[in-house]
């Protein structure tokens, strides 16, 4: 019977699920706290304190931005494409401080449009995905003629293949 006796004792009793549960009430509560605190505005300055109307949130006037329009430019493709022409019309978006210089040399940058869309392959004209790189890249030459700064973007309104 010792033996018997010696192996109940050596197993080990088991332990309690109260410390588990303390811990799992203190996160969810820190948790909680935490939450509100922000979403309060009292941590990072965040929150719903802004019960602002519709009215409120009506934007301001557009500032510094100005629209150069450009001349239609008209392309003959080569025999091997499926179009004989191509009908381009865009506008700068420009500084408005820079709208009286890039007026002024809207002959070059129709120039430096002229010579591009000429030059690259009518493949790469009649492929519909092309037309943000066609994009980029005659912004990028638009740039370099007008100086840094002055244009932001190229607005493409008219680009008809027929």
């Amino acid at each position: 019977m010792a033996t018997a006796e010696a192996t109940v004792e050596d197993v080990p009793k088991k332990r309690s699920k109260k410390p588990l549960l303390i811990g799992l009430v203190l996160a969810l509560l820190l948790g909680g706290g935490g939450f509100y605190a922000t979403f309060s505005g009292m941590i990072l300055g965040g929150g719903s304190e802004d019960h602002a109307t519709e009215e409120d949130k009506v934007p301001g006037p557009l500032t510094g931005i100005a629209f150069v329009p450009l001349e239609t430019i008209v392309v003959s493709l080569g025999a091997d494409s499926g179009s004989e022409h191509l009908r381009f019309t865009a506008q700068l978006e420009v500084a408005d401080t820079a709208e009286a210089d890039v007026t002024l040399l809207a002959p070059r940058i129709l120039d430096v449009l002229n010579s591009y869309l000429r030059a690259i392959d009518t493949a790469s004209i009649e492929d519909p995905q092309a037309m943000a790189r066609l994009r980029a890249q005659m912004l990028r030459r638009i740039q370099i003629v007008t100086g840094e700064g002055r244009v932001r973007d190229l607005l493409i309104t008219e680009f008809v293949l027929n």
